[in-house]
């Protein structure tokens, strides 16, 4: 088995600029995405439209043309696919890591296809794939959805939207714009500040109408078949409801973190333990690049502030050998 100098796992944008990076510099590499390129890019909503305007999520100054300051995901996908595509990125698409181990000096990685030996590893992993549970009675049933895709499917019917972030809201009003019913459920006393400045007003003036029925200060103990019900300010509150979207956030896979022996700080955050200058945890060899560095603060990092770490872990592994 030929011994390369670094396996990426994760085929997102982070990881496909630590690919691009690595091919650069000459260095021995494989992607390894376990859906297709950008994965969790493809995952998002039908018509989600990035908070950043393109300029920003640009990887290795390739520009990024879009129709409208901020791109929408169609563009990004478009974007990132032609780029892995006309630099022929050695990426190892549907192949899934299923066991990630340090032997010596070097790593062995085992996937659903194959086994690979390297040097070095970079995890790129996002945060996209572990919803945050409600853990509450019926969250399992088939009505309720961690995922949101395209607002035809909830017409005419009742809708609970649980979140305050810019998935929730968003979903809030395509839903309704497209005839749903749709109440509003928010943990806090108001909409997110971090929404999408543009959306926030919109849905903050579909609240005042009436048009969308926001419950603040409100959580859900319980859902049924044919209801929602909240603990609210003003108390307990039952809703006829057809479907629920939990859009209350991700978190990155500690599981497989701490299995790797990366620490993790003992608060809230979870922190993963890394330097900041190289991006290498505390296993040498082992990198962390893009979201996942900010464990539970899954608003920390973002495309365009964590691209930077492609080149500053392939010099670090150039510097090293």
């Amino acid at each position: 088995m030929k011994l390369l100098d670094l396996i990426i796992v994760g085929g997102g944008p982070i990881g496909i600029a630590c690919g691009l990076e690595a091919q650069k510099k000459g260095l021995s590499y494989v992607i390894l995405e376990k859906g297709p390129i950008v994965n969790s890019l493809f995952n998002y909503p039908n018509n989600m439209q990035f908070f950043s305007s393109s300029e920003k999520l640009e990887i290795d100054n390739i520009p990024f043309i879009s129709k409208e300051a901020k791109p929408k995901r169609d563009e990004a996908l478009e974007y990132y696919r032609r780029i892995v595509t006309n630099n022929k990125l050695n990426i190892n698409l549907f192949e899934k890591v299923t066991t990630l181990s340090k032997d010596g000096d070097h790593f062995e990685t085992i996937t659903n296809k194959s086994n690979y030996s390297s040097k070095n590893v970079v995890l790129a992993t996002g945060f996209y794939d572990i919803p945050n549970l409600l853990n509450i009675p019926g969250e399992d049933l088939p009505k309720v959805s961690h995922y949101y895709k395209d607002p035809h499917f909830y017409a005419g019917q009742k809708v609970a939207v649980i979140g305050a972030s810019n998935s929730a809201i968003d979903a809030a009003l395509e839903c309704w714009r497209k005839g749903a019913e749709v109440s509003l459920i928010i943990r806090g006393p108001e909409v997110g500040q971090r929404v999408k400045y543009w959306v926030r007003p919109d849905i903050i003036n579909r609240i005042k109408e009436g048009s969308i029925k926001a419950y603040y200060n409100s959580t859900v103990t319980e859902i049924t078949q044919d209801e929602i019900y909240l603990n609210t300010s003003e108390g307990k509150v039952a809703l006829p409801n057809d479907f629920v979207l939990a859009l209350t956030g991700y978190m990155p896979n500690f599981e497989f973190l701490e299995q790797l022996g990366i620490e993790l700080s003992e608060d809230e955050r979870r922190l993963p333990n890394y330097n900041p200058e190289t991006m290498e945890s505390n296993i040498a060899g082992l990198y962390l690049a893009g979201v996942i560095c900010g464990g539970m603060e899954t608003h920390k990092w973002f495309i365009e502030n964590s691209r930077i770490h492609a080149g500053m872990i392939v010099q670090h592994i150039i510097n090293k050998h």
